[in-house]
């Protein structure tokens, strides 16, 4: 038991309260006293917590305690609103995500109180609730982010206990691979308006977000290339908007295959306005289309189900012409190009595919669907499958 009597302490301080009880305090870097959360009952169980402290201050990290008194959910609210760049339906993930499966669970706990062990237990807790991986994953990297932000550059705790092993992967449920045999019946199934909506997004690689916000000015004249500058961006509660695409990657220009061209350009005849910033694909009033009105008017759910493709999403069919382009034997870096996606490798992000490539790509493409055609025309389909 350590003996302070007659001598002074070279870091903080001990004092004996009228109860019997020890309470430690000392000088923090800010010149501010801070004393001990709680008060101890032995004089060596203080000095130790002292000593703590000290290596904490001498290694640089240091936080104020009081500031760590701020609760997660609070702090949580906060970073989503002050997050720059986040795009609205993201941010409003985010708020949902915090709202139905944070925030009621362990949003009012203290900051300076958060470890590793809280996390793992909220995240047992809500699997057993019957919460899937992949929404837990998702929670799980918002956490992550917001503490990372408490640490650095905020220095409102010292770690992040966000250290979970496997905690932020995903383990989403294989979706359908359609062919293109598929593809073309589904064209030609759902109502003529947006037969060619189908084929570009699946022989394309285009987002529904994506695809619905192009103009006439975004495609060429002869239909041989798309141009991807904004996407449509559905936020709850407010509709529609337009903005940029979901990453910096997003901006591009993707070769349309040949034997697509000329299906786009019978759409653009029949059912787009002849002005530059006249929208591709419309409701049939000619305004926006939302992705619950697109899938009454076409009736997606049904044409799906008719064709033996049950729980097929109109995502699907990018995930399809993304398998399909890799087959071209293409670079990643190509590839990625005309995907779209934002790798968080900087250098992928503004690498840019050579219009070679992207030839090269819509011509194995091309292909592909000609041989669709040759082993479907004996069966008497027409020669050019969903618009006839």
């Amino acid at each position: 038991m350590p003996n302070n009597k007659g001598r002074k302490r070279r870091f903080g301080s001990i004092r004996k309260t009228n109860l019997g009880e020890y309470q430690a305090s000392y000088l923090g870097p800010d010149g501010r006293r801070h004393f001990a959360p709680h008060r101890f009952k032995r004089e060596r169980d203080a000095d130790r917590w002292l000593n703590n402290v000290e290596s904490v201050i001498i290694a640089g990290d240091w936080t104020d305690p009081e500031r760590g008194k701020i609760s997660l959910g609070e702090y949580a609210s906060k970073w989503i609103d002050e997050r720059p760049g986040l795009r609205p339906r993201t941010a409003e993930l985010y708020r949902w995500l915090l709202r139905k499966h944070i925030a009621p669970y362990i949003g009012e706990t203290e900051l300076r109180r958060l470890s590793a062990a809280v996390i793992r237990q909220w995240r047992a807790e809500r699997l057993a609730a019957g919460v899937s991986t992949s929404v837990l994953a998702k929670c799980y990297r918002l956490m992550r982010g917001v503490l990372n932000t408490a640490v650095d550059p905020d220095a409102i705790i010292t770690r992040n206990p966000c250290k979970v092993p496997g905690a932020d992967k995903e383990n989403p449920d294989e979706r359908p691979l359609v062919t293109v045999a598929q593809v073309f019946e589904l064209a030609s199934k759902v109502p003529d308006r947006w037969g060619a909506m189908v084929l570009l997004a699946a022989f394309t690689s285009l987002r529904y977000g994506e695809v619905t916000a192009l103009r006439r000015c975004d495609l060429a004249e002869n239909a041989s290339t798309v141009r991807v500058t904004r996407a449509f961006v559905d936020v709850p509660g407010k509709g529609l908007s337009a903005g940029p695409p979901k990453s910096r990657a997003g901006v591009r220009t993707v070769t349309v295959p040949h034997a697509v061209r000329p299906l786009l350009l019978k759409h653009l005849a029949l059912f787009v306005k002849p002005d530059d910033d006249a929208l591709l694909f419309t409701g049939k009033k000619g305004n926006p289309l939302r992705r619950p009105n697109f899938a009454q008017l076409s009736k997606w759910t049904e044409v799906v189900e008719d064709l033996g493709l049950k729980g097929l999403h109109f995502h699907d069919l990018r995930h399809a012409g993304n398998v399909w382009a890799s087959k071209a034997g293409m670079s990643t870096k190509d590839l990625m190009a005309r995907m779209g996606h934002d790798d968080m490798r900087a250098a992928l992000i503004y690498q840019r595919a050579t219009d070679e490539a992207g030839e090269r790509i819509a011509e194995t493409l091309s292909k592909l669907i000609e041989e669709h055609r040759r082993t479907e025309r004996p069966k008497g389909k027409p020669e050019n499958g969903a618009a006839e």
